[in-house]
């Protein structure tokens, strides 16, 4: 559908900033289907096509994060089965689900170009795609079964803006680029 850009915080959910960058760097969402779309609520996505790399991080538990912000549209959060159960597994805020505060969803980003990209994801098959089946069998399942499903095709890391008052460095002097 197009690109869109997370802008990652980790003042607001540290570990949860630590696990998305690790993930990105390791490849992880690349192919990664958009498996669970609910217009008005959210897209999540964050299940591994390759069966044998989803093993790898299945029990891949990491501790939650204080609920720093809150739920809004464009918020990225990692989704849990219950306290300090995120592995791999993010969704994007597509209403207000501050709801989800009070339930320890801390956002660690937020959608910051290309909103209408993710609200434009296939939303045709609904919460049908078995997350079980997707994790066993990979994209050869929801290939079969959901062909028009919307996929990540690269995330990357984007180097952020210096943050910096002083006058842009001249050829002489380069500043290196800082990822968030």
């Amino acid at each position: 559908k197009g690109d869109f850009i997370v802008e990652v915080h980790p003042a607001w959910a540290p570990r949860g900033a630590a696990r998305f960058r690790e993930l990105v760097e390791a490849g992880f969402y690349n192919e990664n289907r958009f498996f669970r779309v609910v217009p008005g609520f959210m897209v999540q996505f964050g299940l591994n096509g390759d069966p044998g790399v989803q093993s790898k991080w299945r029990n891949s538990d990491f501790p939650d994060d204080p609920v720093a912000k809150s739920n809004t549209p464009g918020m990225v959060t990692f989704a849990t089965a219950g306290p300090n159960s995120r592995t791999t597994q993010i969704f994007i805020n597509y209403g207000n689900n501050a709801f989800l505060d009070e339930q320890g969803f801390s956002p660690f980003g937020v959608v910051t170009s290309g909103m209408d990209v993710v609200k434009a994801i296939n939303s045709e098959y609904g919460e049908r795609p078995d997350q079980s089946l997707i994790q066993t069998r990979g994209n050869a399942y929801l290939n079969s079964g959901f062909p028009k499903l919307d996929f990540v095709k690269t995330a990357t890391l984007i180097p952020s803006e210096p943050a910096t008052t002083e006058p842009a460095p001249t050829s002489e002097q380069q500043t290196p680029p800082s990822e968030t």
